[in-house]
């Protein structure tokens, strides 16, 4: 229903399109938000033992979280330092279940196209893929060392074609 002005002069014109406009946003903001209340609903109704692990050939691309089964991802949560380049990693949200949400700055931010926290054994795992120019499908796969605090592995810069090995320091 469009709602009608009366100029001074006293004729009557419609609403502005930019009013119409603003009101389509907000019905689109608040059924958007709706929707993401409705999946958080559900995931939260799950356990942690029922969510399945996610494999990396199966995880769909532009995910940022993955699930795995085991706890103990919350020590990964920080910022962590690659020395040799500055770069840093910014764990946020890894929690028991294994969800993890992984920020890659270069120093700028580069598009973390898919990070997932697993355990082998005993071992904390961490695999982080890139999506950005420069960084075709380039991937980080690290391990949690705990007795130094690091996290140590292989980068593989997939526009060179390299694999080489790195460590990042929790920057404290």
């Amino acid at each position: 229903m469009s709602r009608i002005r009366r100029k001074k002069s006293g004729r009557e014109r419609p609403a502005s399109p930019r009013g119409r406009r603003a009101w389509l946003v907000a019905a689109v903001v608040l059924l958007a938000a709706g929707i993401l209340g409705v999946a958080v609903a559900r995931r939260g109704g799950q356990s942690p033992q029922s969510s399945p692990q996610v494999p990396p050939a199966q995880a769909g691309q532009g995910a940022v979280t993955a699930l795995a089964e085991d706890s103990g991802f919350g020590r990964l949560n920080g910022r962590w330092l690659r020395p040799d380049g500055g770069y840093v990693l910014e764990i946020r949200g890894a929690d028991g279940g294994g969800a993890i949400e992984v920020a890659y700055l270069n120093p700028r931010p580069i598009k973390v196209a898919r990070a997932e926290a697993t355990r082998e054994g005993s071992a904390v795992k961490l695999f982080v893929e890139l999506r950005a120019p420069g960084y075709p499908g380039s991937t980080y796969t690290l391990t949690y060392d705990p007795k130094r605090d690091q996290l140590q592995g292989a980068y593989f810069q997939a526009a060179l074609g390299q694999t080489f090995d790195v460590f990042f320091t929790r920057i404290k």
